[in-house]
């Protein structure tokens, strides 16, 4: 029965020994961390952790936050973990999910999380509202254009070797500033439809 840490930073400047300090304190054996947001629940570092751990064996996190984000990635996740037999426990909610109890609270706990996650997205979107009313927002400028890698993956889309999707992939442009620029360079017409 294994003691296992899962750590997450949100980027590769973020300092993770807090969380690596507490596990030593807990006697943790194999840490896991992952250097990503918690957005997006297919962590290599976690999927790792859910690959090793096993029945009886218990996976620490200092928050449930290092977790998960959403609601809905928490109670996932630690289905998942249910399903293995693996028991949770966050040491800042002190919680831990082998009790009906500490189910419950995982629940309240990641709902509240995204609450605030929701909150903040709102803040912002209202901030952007605000200085564009005011003239003092104009969003973010598009990418310096290199002209001849353009030209040189239009010709290949026109000629029938990718499609516009994979084009507009390889560019990095969405598609209408992909087909705007398609048209000021001549390789799309007025009368044609977008995706051809």
């Amino acid at each position: 029965m294994a003691r296992i840490g899962y750590a997450r930073v949100s980027s590769e400047d973020q300092n993770e020994e807090r969380q690596l300090a507490a596990f030593r304190e807990q006697g943790v054996e194999k840490v896991y961390l992952d250097k990503l947001s918690g957005k997006n629940a297919r962590r290599p570092q976690l999927q790792a952790m859910f690959a090793y751990v096993r029945e009886g064996d218990t996976v620490i996190v200092t928050d449930f936050s290092r977790l998960a984000r959403s609601t809905v990635d928490m109670l996932q996740i630690v289905g998942a973990l249910k399903e293995k037999a693996v028991r949770l426990v966050s040491l800042k909610e002190n919680l831990d999910t082998d009790t009906p109890q500490g189910r419950f609270m995982l629940t309240v706990f990641a709902a509240l999380a995204e609450l605030e996650r929701e909150t903040i997205r709102e803040r912002q979107q209202e901030g952007i509202r605000i200085a564009k009313a005011a003239g003092k927002y104009k969003g973010r400028k598009p990418l310096p254009l290199d002209e001849h890698f353009f030209c040189s993956e239009c010709k290949k889309w026109r000629a029938g070797s990718q499609t516009a999707a994979e084009t507009q992939r390889r560019l990095g442009m969405k598609p209408n500033r992909f087909y705007r620029l398609a048209r000021k360079y001549g390789f799309f017409g007025e009368d044609e439809k977008h995706g051809k």
